[in-house]
């Protein structure tokens, strides 16, 4: 089930942060609490049995260029929980929630040896455009994929 955040799934979500990357990669507790915060952006949280499995957020802005664009912050899913079609459940919730917001285009950022996750934007429509040196810390680099967004028929 994919439902909204709420302040006390905090907890649980900065213990999947923690699970799923090591420091200094990973959020600040400080950091994830302000883009959750943010008016710009929605949280979603996957749940299987009442057990917090995994979570997404999700951003938007205004591009001078290109309109409004969405991004993904983060989609983190518990290792007990992977393969199990959460984060393309997540996924697509991220785009309804850019598409709702008005958001044209919805963009990334995922290390260049994420496979398991390239692969999951791939089969979502995602189009490879770039690649950036240095993205992460520690010298880690990253892909830049994206995707139109159209509207809801």
């Amino acid at each position: 089930m994919i439902r909204p955040y709420t302040p006390a799934d905090f907890p649980a979500l900065y213990a999947i942060e923690e699970l799923c990357f090591e420091s200094p990669i990973r959020f600040s507790r400080v950091y994830l609490q302000r883009l959750i915060a943010s008016p710009d952006s929605a949280t979603w949280v996957a749940e299987e049995h009442s057990e917090i499995a995994g979570f997404t957020i999700v951003e938007w802005y205004d591009d001078p260029v290109a309109g409004r664009v969405a991004y993904i912050q983060t989609i983190e899913i518990a290792s007990q929980f992977r393969r199990r079609g959460i984060a393309s459940q997540l996924l697509r919730q991220a785009e309804t929630s850019a598409r709702s917001a008005g958001a044209t285009l919805i963009w990334l950022h995922v290390e260049s040896t994420n496979e398991a996750a390239i692969r999951l934007y791939r089969a979502h429509g995602f189009t490879h455009r770039g690649h950036e040196d240095h993205y992460y810390a520690r010298g880690r680099n990253a892909e830049i994929y994206s995707k139109t967004l159209n509207p809801d028929p």
